[in-house]
């Protein structure tokens, strides 16, 4: 544990940060999970709605500094590959 007051104050923060990291990562893991399960289905007519929330989700995560801006850039691009392929 930390002895200073300083490095005590920054574990309290790290642990703030690490718990918000924390959420967002897992909001962005389900939603990207259930857009790719949406376009795995026959029908597919809601994944564009799907694929722009999932990308504002995307683009907000890295833009906070959660995940870093070329893997927000890789996920939006996998997913718009996907959406692409099943509406062709």
């Amino acid at each position: 544990m930390a002895n200073h007051k300083s490095a005590i104050k920054r574990a309290r923060q790290n642990e703030l940060r690490r718990l918000r990291n924390k959420s967002v990562k897992t909001r962005i893991k389900k939603i990207v999970k259930e857009a790719r399960s949406l376009a795995g289905d026959t029908s597919g007519a809601d994944l564009p709605v799907r694929i722009s929330t999932v990308q504002s989700a995307i683009d907000k995560a890295a833009k906070k500094g959660v995940i870093h801006k070329r893997t927000a850039a890789r996920k939006i691009s996998r997913l718009s590959k996907l959406a692409n392929s099943v509406s062709s």
